[in-house]
């Protein structure tokens, strides 16, 4: 079960998905099993600015600079496009 992770939608009527450890969740996210919106997929529109909270690495040096902007206030501010997954999490719209 260690390669499996549990990715929940807290308060959004979805339920929790199952994904393989290290999917990115812009591939696996979609309008049918989440409440996660999807713009680009690129991290550049914002579209997906998600609270994460749970095991996930630390964003990378443009995602940082879009949540510097939109976000600039929340620790747990991500762009779910640019989220690998790599433990279990629970993920809400901002």
């Amino acid at each position: 079960m260690a390669d499996l992770c549990k990715i929940s939608f807290p308060g959004s009527g979805f339920e929790p998905i199952i994904l393989e450890f290290n999917t990115n969740l812009s591939e696996r996210l979609t309008i049918q099993n989440s409440p996660v919106l999807f713009g680009c997929r690129t991290g550049i529109c914002g579209t997906c600015l998600v609270e994460v909270v749970g095991d996930v690495l630390p964003p990378q040096a443009d995602e940082q600079e879009m949540l510097e902007a939109l976000a600039a206030n929340n620790p747990h501010a991500r762009l779910a496009c640019q989220v690998d997954v790599i433990g279990d999490v629970e993920i809400r719209r901002v």
